[in-house]
């Protein structure tokens, strides 16, 4: 019996990767280097469009997770298209997630459980990975999370 693929279980998710996007400014979307690549931040977006937003002013936590798992997508896309298969990526290594929220708002790590979580759904135990969530005052365009990633891979 075959084992179920990386694509199997995005497909079961109802998950279609989006195609790699255009880098806003001057750097590259990703890096490969050994066998890591490190992916550039992507913030999070809806309707093809920066969602906008601060967590503790407008935004809640459940709408934040929300906009961590859009964004953990984005990366999935990415690193598709810096390693060619998914099914190629031996561990999630690292997970950096950056949180519009207003200075009392203390769950960063709840909205970045949206992005971990479907790591953890879509790769099982190669996508638990180490992690840090920080609250900022602003993030590019105004979105509400930031998150980049860390991959290890194979030939």
């Amino acid at each position: 019996m075959s084992q179920e693929t990386v694509y199997d279980r995005l497909a079961r998710l109802g998950i279609t990767l989006p195609p790699l996007a255009v880098p806003a400014a001057a750097y590259v979307p990703y890096v490969r280097s050994g066998d890591l690549v490190f992916l550039s931040g992507h913030i999070a977006r809806r309707d093809g469009k920066p969602w906008v937003g601060q967590l503790g002013a407008g935004i809640d936590t459940a709408t934040g997770r929300e906009a961590a798992r859009a964004v953990a997508i984005d990366l999935l896309g990415t690193l598709h298209a810096a390693v060619g298969d998914l099914d190629t990526v031996r561990r999630i290594v690292k997970v950096m997630s950056l949180v519009n929220s207003t200075p009392g708002f203390t769950e960063q790590h709840l909205v970045t459980n949206g992005c971990s979580e479907l790591l953890g759904e879509v790769f099982g135990e190669r996508g638990a990975h180490a992690r840090s969530a920080f609250g900022v005052a602003q993030i590019p365009l105004g979105a509400c999370v930031e998150i980049e990633l860390i991959a290890e891979v194979g030939a």
